[in-house]
């Protein structure tokens, strides 16, 4: 591409291509496209977004359009590369001068040239790192700037480089640079720190910027450029003064205007000098040890003393709490159990940490935590009344929370009770001691640190098992707290019932849970809505615990099922809403078809809030959660939810709806809750199954559920459903077979398995496609032992049921392998008696030992086979069969072991795996009942010849046969081919024939 008549073209359709008229946009950008691997095409972009005449759209875009080129296009090996002589011109161009005017400009080209130095730095690009020291000292301010911004953007990806030899170059350049990145640092901070002094405030916000770079380059450095950072004495003296400039700028932040926007800037400044050390901690926990002492005395003078009154903001709170936090919690300080086995440098940082948490300090800080920090806000108090859903989103984890002082807080008392237990909970029971009885509900503040406490007692609630009755303290105070109605209380009547929600599961008698159901009924209909969306969450909490018995809730379930109810239509937040139906979703599954008298009114409900929370997707899965859980408490009555269930399902589980994205998961298992509780298969149920090609395509993590939904379709009417998709799911399975994990192979052969157990007659010509390939891998001896354990309960199935398929199928692969039919299967069978222990299911095993004794002939076999057309050379059939008896005898009685159980009082053996007859089990309270599908499998098990033939009796007839075909000679000739061993236990499992 010749730059001189390119340049004009390319500015063009760059003009083109930032228009709003996508008639002129898009024709722009395919051009551009189709450009990206045209020789020269880079240089000409580099020309375009240096020129600073050109307007600054057209500018930003040939920047981007450059960027994204280093990342498919500059590296030797990428397809279409830029070549060295083009790379070596744009290298020098990139370093040419720094003096972009634009800001967002500026940054892009910062980032491009460190994309190119994580390829070509130093050994390709040697001369960019001293051009750019070399810039940064010169007086010109925008070059010195965007020079800086260049080295910063460079060192944090050379930083990101894990392999060791690019860690070692980045360690040879954090040595020849630290110092100067220091002086810089500490050049721009007196700068900006005098200018501040002077009252300079232009001069001052352009000071603070380059102290900000950087201090952000020399964080990269100091953390990920030294191996040992503890030896060099340059690192050590930064990071010590790392203290000295953070309190200078928080001094410094104190002095400036709120209004002012400098001050935004320092704040940020002094946060970054707090990750300083945080990372420093993270990357080099014993290299940080001589600065624990240091980091301590800062953070909590700062944070749990007058120190920082007026100067600390909520942000830097939160660093220096993660501060302690993380020297608290290190595992490198904690020495082993046995002291012998912990090395010095563990010993000397726990012996530090020990010596500044003393009694007097850890009480200080946990009396601060709980009396400080832990106190509700005027803020939250003020959004409690306006916007009571809001505020239960907030104090439940909202996106904002996770980022708030409040977790910080919360989280660094419950690493410091942990640590320090013994000394911080008497510290705890005294202050809950001095709050016994109710308080007074004009005292606000009273009331708020009574909050406080209970919640400290709630986050040290498995701390505290020792030390606290907590039965005792439900029945003498807390109880008679919640009965306390006056408006002004409710911040304690939300605290008890939270509080007894973080007990139940740790210490709480189950004689008592009559009480707290009582408790929480009355609670449902607290006039204050965060108390009841608070009490909703405990009960969640209680009926989820290991110890919830059902006859102890039934009594509450109506009453209780009926405010949660009300609950849920009364709040409008997508949030709240979502709580109050996983909340519901809980109860339901606790006490199952308990359920049935009291969810007429969900049910009706639902449909409407399902058409209500179109636009929010995360809503709709609780609602499916909800839906998946009454489905399983209703049953079979379930289908009376069809009208509205059936279209949810088609909708969630749909890839060609954008909904599916968020829906999909739980759509699936409602899809096959609904099967498994279906009573009939419907029309409509039957229709949905159209989705499942597409989500057969996409090989997801949720294939294995659509292969339960595909049993469930067969267990649930075979032949109406496979009559309709049997020939789509065959080619989806042949092509899925070709390119899946040996786990999802399993998963379509089982498939397969339902399908002949279910319809053994029409099953085998329905996947007759999928069969050779089956009998290729037995003969084959396919390697991995389930994929070979289900082949062989496939062929079983083929063979015991099936015989006239089976030697159509024998005839088939005799022509593809040009052999005798004779002669592969001799190979099947001995195949499958050499990899008989790769089946594990008791089924299948005597599932293989039937169908293998039905190979052996018999007059009347004969005569079957003629009537049905089934052509096979009888004498080498014997032949083959004779030669095979061993093994088929050795199989038959390991099949015997496998099945048999011993009546001992009679003397003989029977066959555990008989069934006679179908009993509808009895279940208790706690059991969940069987689904339809349960009783489905039941009622196939009894035509299943695995449940429906004696083992034991199949054998004895099979061997009699034998002796009447060959006669009492030719038989005892054929049974002393076997192991004599293996022939006494037979004749003692058939004794009494």
């Amino acid at each position: 591409m010749d730059l001189n008549s390119a340049s004009t073209i390319v500015l063009q359709v760059l003009t083109q291509a930032t228009s709003q008229d996508t008639a002129v946009l898009k024709p722009a950008e395919e051009q551009l496209k189709q450009w990206e691997t045209q020789p020269g095409f880079y240089s000409v972009l580099l020309n375009i977004f240096t020129n600073h005449s050109l307007d600054v759209n057209v500018r930003w875009l040939a920047v981007l359009y450059f960027k994204n080129g280093i990342d498919r296009y500059w590296r030797r090996v990428a397809p279409h590369a830029l070549s060295e002589e083009e790379k070596t011109t744009l290298r020098a161009g990139l370093i040419a001068n720094f003096n972009e005017p634009v800001n967002q400009i500026a940054t892009q080209i910062s980032v491009l040239i460190a994309k190119v130095a994580r390829v070509d730095c130093p050994r390709q690009w040697p001369e960019l790192i001293p051009t750019l020291l070399e810039s940064v000292k010169v007086q010109d301010d925008l070059q010195q700037h965007r020079a800086l911004l260049t080295l910063y953007h460079v060192t944090k990806t050379l930083a990101s480089k894990r392999l060791a030899a690019d860690r070692k170059l980045f360690y040879d350049l954090t040595s020849g640079i630290y110092s100067f990145a220091c002086s810089l640092w500490n050049h721009h901070t007196d700068t900006f720190l005098q200018q501040i002094c002077t009252g300079d405030e232009t001069g001052a916000t352009n000071s603070l910027e380059r102290t900000l770079l950087s201090l952000k380059v020399l964080r990269k450095l100091t953390v990920h450029g030294f191996v040992e950072p503890h030896w060099n004495a340059e690192v050590m003296g930064f990071l010590h003064a790392v203290f000295e400039r953070l309190k200078q700028f928080l001094e410094c932040s104190r002095s400036i205007r709120a209004e002012n926007l400098c001050r935004d800037r320092v704040e940020k400044t002094i946060i970054l000098f707090t990750k300083v050390l945080l990372d420093f901690l993270d990357q080099h926990p014993f290299s940080f040890t001589s600065l624990i002492q240091r980091s301590l005395e800062f953070a909590v003078s700062y944070v749990f003393t007058e120190a920082g009154e007026g100067i600390v903001f909520e942000q830097f709170i939160v660093q220096c709490m993660n501060l302690i936090k993380m020297i608290v919690k290190n595992y490198a300080y904690k020495p082993s159990k046995n002291i012998e086995d912990s090395s010095p440098e563990t010993l000397e940082a726990h012996k530090i940490k020990t010596a500044f948490f003393t009694y007097p300090t850890l009480m200080e800080i946990c009396r601060r935590l709980v009396t400080h920090y832990f106190l509700l806000t005027k803020e939250e108090l003020t959004m409690w009344e306006e916007d009571p859903e809001g505020f239960t989103v907030e104090e439940t984890g909202g996106d904002s929370w996770k980022y708030s002082l409040r977790p910080c807080t919360e989280v660094l008392f419950i690493d410091i009770f942990h640590e320090y237990n013994q000394t911080l909970a008497p510290v705890l029971l005294e202050m809950v001691h001095s709050l016994q009885g109710s308080t007074n509900v004009e005292d606000t503040n009273a009331i708020l640190i009574k909050d406080a406490v209970y919640n400290a007692v709630g986050l040290a609630a498995y701390e505290l098992f020792d030390s606290v009755d907590f039965d005792q303290w439900f029945k003498n105070q807390l109880l008679a707290e919640l009965q306390v109605s006056h408006n002004r209380y409710k911040p304690i009547r939300r605290r008890v019932i939270w509080l007894i929600g973080q007990w139940i599961s740790v210490k709480f008698k189950s004689d008592l849970r009559p009480v707290l159901y009582e408790t929480i009924c009355n609670l449902l209909q607290d006039q204050d809505l965060v108390v009841r969306i608070e009490t909703a969450t405990t009960l969640k909490l209680t009926v989820d615990d290991f110890e919830f018995r059902t006859d102890q809730f039934l009594p509450y379930l109506e009453s209780m099922f009926t405010l949660l109810f009300k609950l849920l239509q009364e709040v409008t937040e997508c949030d709240t809403k979502m709580h109050v139906l996983h909340v519901l979703s809980c109860v339901i599954e606790r006490v199952n078809i308990q359920i049935q008298p009291y969810v007429g009114c969900l049910v009706q409900y639902l449909p409407l809030l399902w058409k209500q929370s179109e636009e929010h997707n995360m809503l709709r899965c609780a609602i499916l959660t909800t839906l998946i859980h009454l489905v399983q408490g209703l049953g079979a009555d379930s289908k009376n939810l069809y009208p509205f269930l059936l279209p949810v399902i088609q909708l969630s589980t749909d890839v060609t709806q954008p909904p599916h994205v968020y829906l999909l998961e739980d759509g699936l298992e409602l899809w096959l809750v609904t099967l498994e509780n279906s009573p009939c298969l419907t029309p409509e149920l039957l229709r949905i199954f159209q989705n499942m090609s597409a989500l057969l395509e996409l090989s997801s993590e949720n294939l294995k559920n659509c292969f339960k939904i595909i049993n469930a379709y067969i267990f649930l009417s075979s032949s109406e459903f496979l009559q309709m998709y049997a020939s789509v799911l065959c080619q989806s399975f042949c092509s899925l077979l070709k390119d899946i994990t040996t786990e999802g192979q399993v998963q379509v052969l089982k498939v397969v398995e339902n399908v002949l157990k279910v319809n053994p007659v029409l099953g085998p010509q329905m996947f007759q496609p999928l069969l050779p390939s089956i009998f290729r891998g037995i003969i084959d001896g396919e390697r991995y032992p389930v994929v070979m354990s289900t082949y062989l309960g496939i062929m079983g199935r083929v063979l015991l049921q099936n015989a006239r398929f089976f030697s159509l199928l024998l005839s088939e692969m005799a022509h593809e392998l040009g052999q005798e039919s004779d002669q592969i299967l001799g190979n099947m069978i001995e195949m499958w008696v050499d990899r008989m222990d790769n089946i594990t299911q008791p089924e299948r095993r005597k599932l293989s030992a039937l169908a293998l004794l039905s190979l052996l002939p018999s007059l009347n076999a004969f005569i079957s086979r003629v009537r049905c057309h089934i052509v096979w050379n009888i004498p080498e059939l014997m032949s083959v069969i004779q030669d095979k008896f061993c093994g088929i005898i050795n199989i038959s009685v390991e099949g015997l072991h496998d099945v048999m159980t011993e009546d001992a009082e009679a003397g003989t053996y029977k066959d555990c795996m008989l069934m006679a007859h179908f009993e509808q089990p009895k279940v208790t309270d706690d059991e969940e009942p069987p689904t339809e599908q349960d009783k489905r499998k039941k009622l196939l098990a009894l035509k299943d010849p695995v449940h429906t033939v004696s083992l034991q009796q199949f054998i004895y007839e099979k061997l009699k046969a034998q002796q009447e075909l060959l006669g009492e000679q030719g038989f005892q000739a054929l049974m002393e081919t076997v192991d004599t061993e293996i022939v006494a236990q037979l004749q003692e499992f058939l004794q009494g024939f």
